[in-house]
């Protein structure tokens, strides 16, 4: 319903059916009478516009992404998606990670034609649901939500459990919904723990989050992969959005690793625009970049280049990976 989806509309959302977003497409879409649309292989091949051919062939109209699927297909430029008649698509959607402003409109722009609304969705599988997500009645901006969905009593609070605005939070729900979790299987203990144990009577979700002036929310990154470095405590998505706003990279990711004076060391690594070498210089330039926006404390103790980042099959960044591979 919040896809405004109807019965003469087709949907496809680049996803795995082992997680919970592809058997709520099923049961979704049956039970709005819509079409869904499955498909078995990668978003690039057997050439880079394959995603795009999809929506020209079978003339789809909502068309759910992940924010690393379209930093993944930015890099080919914008003549794989002229190749095909995108004038079908109606509805555009994404979860399963924070958004860059540049890929998003490059989303907005290149894909939709600034016609299409970009509809964020945040949850869980063990919400049944999502917490936040955008409207199709409200304004969008970029990489934000419009508010909670129906029926959840969303909000962002200190560590304190105060409401707050205007800066980051913890992503928390106030009262029960349909479908929540009720536990995990046979480990009581560690349910109460990951959800019930911050507040009384609250669900912490685990994400930071913020609400802007004008009421719209952001979703910061998980909670769980803060990276506090001398006192300051960020997301690692804070991080990546500085990186990826240069065109020489791709993708990114942040880590903090273990440092002895600072408690914890900003680690990133980047992929790289295939036509950018790496070098010491672009290094330099990079942590430039973070200093210039974050400030000096945050200095990186490395910029490592890879071909590619380690990632879930539905495309989060597995940052735990990252983390791995550095410490070994």
């Amino acid at each position: 319903l919040g896809l405004d989806l109807r019965r003469d509309d087709t949907l496809y959302w680049m996803t795995d059916m082992g997680w919970m977003m592809g058997p709520w497409e099923v049961f979704g879409t049956l039970l709005l009478g819509a079409t869904m649309l499955f498909y078995d292989g990668a978003p690039d091949f057997p050439d880079v516009d394959r995603l795009w051919s999809l929506v020209e062939r079978h003339r789809i109209t909502t068309l759910g992404v992940s924010p690393t699927l379209i930093r993944s297909l930015m890099q080919h430029g914008e003549e794989p998606v002229r190749r095909h008649d995108l004038s079908s698509l109606r509805i555009m959607a994404s979860t399963g990670e924070p958004w860059n402003p540049e890929p998003w409109l490059w989303l907005f722009n290149t894909v939709g034609g600034g016609q299409c609304p970009i509809i964020n969705y945040s949850g869980g599988t063990e919400i049944s649901g999502g917490i936040v997500m955008g409207n199709v009645l409200k304004p969008l901006k970029p990489c934000a939500f419009s508010g909670p969905n129906v029926g959840m009593a969303a909000d962002v609070v200190d560590d304190r459990g105060n409401s707050v605005r205007g800066q980051v939070g913890e992503l928390v729900v106030r009262a029960p919904w349909i479908g929540m979790t009720r536990g995990f299987w046979k480990d009581p203990e560690r349910y109460i723990e990951t959800y019930w144990s911050r507040f009384p009577n609250v669900w912490v979700h685990g994400d930071w989050a913020a609400i802007d002036a004008d009421g719209q929310w952001y979703i910061l990154g998980r909670s769980d992969d803060t990276i506090k470095v001398a006192g300051k405590r960020l997301g690692p998505a804070e991080v990546e959005t500085v990186l990826v706003n240069d065109p020489r990279v791709i993708e990114a990711g942040a880590i903090g690793v273990p440092d002895e004076l600072k408690g914890q060391a900003l680690v990133v690594f980047c992929v790289l625009s295939p036509d950018v070498e790496a070098t010491d210089e672009l290094a330099a330039a990079l942590k430039a970049k973070i200093i210039a926006a974050m400030g000096k404390p945050l200095t990186p103790k490395a910029v490592v280049f890879v071909p590619d980042l380690p990632k879930t099959r539905n495309a989060k960044v597995m940052r735990r990976v990252l983390r791995a591979a550095w410490l070994d």
